[in-house]
C-alpha cells in the first residue's frame, strides 16, 4: 500500500504536502476529484471536526475505508450517522485515538485487574492549532478513551470546571468522574501550560501503576501478600513488601502503529482496535463534561466575573 494523493482545500498546502510525501503523490484541492481517481482504497480524514461526517461519509459511500481523527464527530447524532454509514457500505472505519497505540499503554493492558482510582494529567503549551474545539475535545478526550477502556464500567457522575484563558474556548479543565464500579478518576487538561506533561496513574488492589506517555515507560508498584503490618514500607528496598517492576516496553511511534493497525484491519476486513463505537463513547463522555463545565460556570457566574476583569 502506498500514498497516492493529498487533498486540502488550500491548493498551496496540498502541493507542499504532496512534495514532502515523495514523488508520484498527487496534490488535490477537491474531495470529488480524489474520489474520482477510482484507485483510492483508504483515506485519513484530518479535516475540522465539523466536517468529519461530510468528508468521511462521502469517502465511505465511495467504497473507501477511513481513519478519522479524534474526536469522531461534532455531535452524537453525527457520530451515529458515521456508524450507520460504515455498516451500510461495509467499510473499515477507525478513530484516531492515538494513545491506544502507545506501547506503554499496550504493556499496561494485561496488568489491569480492578482499577479504583485514576489521576491523569495532560498539559501542553499554547498553540493556535485546533482552536475550533476546546481542551476537552482537543486533549482530554485521549485520556477519556483510555480510562473508559481500562475502567470497563459506566460513568455514574461527572463534575467539571473549565476556563477560557488564551482563546474563546475552554483552555484548561479539571474533571472528576465516578464510575458505577466505585472507581474514581481525576483529569487535568491544559493547553496553556509552561511544560508538556502526559501522565496517567492508577491504583488497584495491592498495586499502583504509573504510565508516562511521552517517555513510553511504565512503573508497577506491587504490595506483597498480606502479612505483618510495617511502620514504613520503602518501595524496592530489600525485604520491603512493596516491589517495583519496570516492564520492558518496545519503543515505537504511536502514529506508525496506528496506521499499521488500520491497514491490517483493512486487509483482514476486521474490527479495528479503536472502533467508531469506541469513538462515540469517548465523544459522549466529553460532551457530558462540556455540559458540566457550562453548568458550573453558570452556577458561579463566571461570565460576569470575566466581564469585570
Amino acid at each position: 500500500m502506498r500514498l497516492v494523493a493529498v487533498a486540502d482545500v488550500d491548493p498551496g498546502r496540498a502541493t507542499a504536502l504532496a512534495r514532502e510525501s515523495g514523488s508520484g503523490v498527487q496534490a488535490l484541492s477537491d474531495l470529488g476529484k480524489l474520489i474520482a481517481r477510482g484507485d483510492i482504497q483508504a483515506a485519513s480524514v484530518a479535516v475540522p471536526t465539523v466536517r468529519h461526517l461530510e468528508v468521511a461519509g462521502a469517502l465511505m459511500a465511495a467504497g473507501i475505508d477511513v481513519l478519522i481523527e479524534k474526536p469522531l464527530a461534532a455531535t452524537l447524532a453525527e457520530a451515529d450517522k458515521l456508524i450507520a454509514l460504515a455498516r451500510q457500505h461495509g467499510r473499515v472505519a477507525q478513530v484516531g485515538h492515538l494513545e491506544r497505540f502507545n506501547p506503554a499503554v499496550q504493556v499496561t493492558l494485561p496488568l489491569v485487574t480492578r482499577p479504583m482510582f485514576f489521576e491523569v494529567h495532560r498539559l501542553s503549551v499554547f498553540s493556535p492549532r485546533s482552536l475550533d474545539i476546546d481542551v476537552v475535545l482537543d486533549l482530554m478526550i485521549h485520556d477519556l478513551d483510555i480510562v473508559l477502556a481500562l475502567a470497563k464500567s459506566p460513568v455514574k457522575e461527572v463534575r467539571a470546571v473549565g476556563l477560557p484563558i488564551l482563546s474563546r474556548q475552554v483552555d484548561i479543565a479539571n474533571v472528576r468522574l465516578e464510575f458505577e464500579s466505585g472507581c474514581v478518576a481525576n483529569f487535568t487538561a491544559s493547553r496553556v501550560s509552561t511544560e508538556r506533561v502526559r501522565k496517567l496513574r492508577f491504583f488497584q488492589p495491592q498495586q499502583y501503576i504509573s504510565i508516562d506517555y511521552t517517555r513510553q515507560d511504565v512503573l508497577v508498584f506491587t504490595v506483597a501478600a498480606a502479612g505483618e503490618p510495617v511502620d514504613v514500607a520503602v518501595p524496592g528496598a530489600p525485604g520491603s513488601p512493596i516491589q517495583v517492576v519496570k516492564p520492558a516496553v518496545q519503543a515505537q511511534e504511536p502514529l506508525q502503529a496506528e496506521l499499521r493497525a488500520f491497514i491490517q484491519s483493512m486487509r483482514q476486513r476486521s474490527e479495528p482496535l479503536v472502533s467508531l463505537e469506541d469513538g462515540r463513547r469517548a465523544l459522549a463522555l466529553a460532551l457530558e463534561i462540556q455540559a458540566a463545565i457550562r453548568e458550573h460556570s453558570q452556577k458561579v457566574n463566571l461570565d460576569a466575573l470575566g466581564a469585570k476583569c
